[in-house]
């Protein structure tokens, strides 16, 4: 079972050389941490960042560089910053690569809620909606299940919408998950965990096709 750095070291794997990569809040943000260094990799954040670098150490941080969670980063050589305006224009203009986004729900058919929770304060819509709607490759940061040990992966989300039938992969604590048009494909399992307890997880239709490989960090 992998943790949150476990799941972003993952993803990590999926960022290729030469994308422009947005990165969600919460697990996201820490794909930048992991990605090789050997490949060159331009993260973009919506308030207003191109070249975000790791998350700065301990004593290094400077309050008036952050990404759109309000959390300090680090940029690479060559940054550049600008306003909400131009960065949302790289958005909606298709010219992010990959867009990693935190979940509350995805569906079979890849829909994703992540704004909202009825009845509880949550951080709100920021760019998540401009995200969805533009990105051609959308990869889900999540845990499997929710705090109630209620699956995250279902057959249709219960919670209010930010984008319908844009989710391409899901990296959870358990699985890597292709969104397909016959549902969730099973393509690799967590380092200790079984197919059997990945099912048992998932609400939503589990395709599970051959020998299901443990994933590689």
């Amino acid at each position: 079972m992998l943790d949150k750095n476990g799941i972003a070291k993952r993803i990590a794997k999926e960022v290729k050389d030469g994308y422009y990569v947005n990165l969600g809040i919460g697990i996201p943000t820490l794909v930048a941490n992991f990605v090789r260094d050997d490949i060159n990799v331009e993260f973009q954040s919506e308030n207003g960042v191109l070249g975000m670098g790791p998350f700065p150490f301990e004593g290094e941080e400077d309050a008036d560089i952050i990404n759109a969670g309000k959390q300090t980063i680090t940029t690479l050589n060559g940054a550049s910053f600008f306003d909400s305006a131009t960065s949302f224009g790289m958005i909606r203009g298709k010219h992010v690569d990959l867009t990693i986004l935190g979940a509350m729900e995805v569906s079979e058919t890849g829909d994703i809620a992540n704004w909202k929770i009825p009845g509880k304060m949550v951080k709100g819509m920021g760019g998540a909606m401009d995200l969805v709607a533009s990105a051609e490759n959308i990869i889900v940061a999540m845990m499997h299940t929710n705090r109630a040990g209620e699956s995250k992966l279902l057959k249709k989300c219960s919670l209010p919408l930010t984008g319908v039938g844009c989710v391409t992969k899901i990296v959870t604590n358990l699985a890597v998950i292709e969104v397909t048009p016959k549902g969730f494909k099973l393509l690799e399992r967590a380092p200790g965990v079984s197919v059997d307890e990945i099912k048992e997880a998932t609400e939503g239709t589990l395709i599970v096709d051959g020998e299901v490989p443990e994933m590689t960090l």
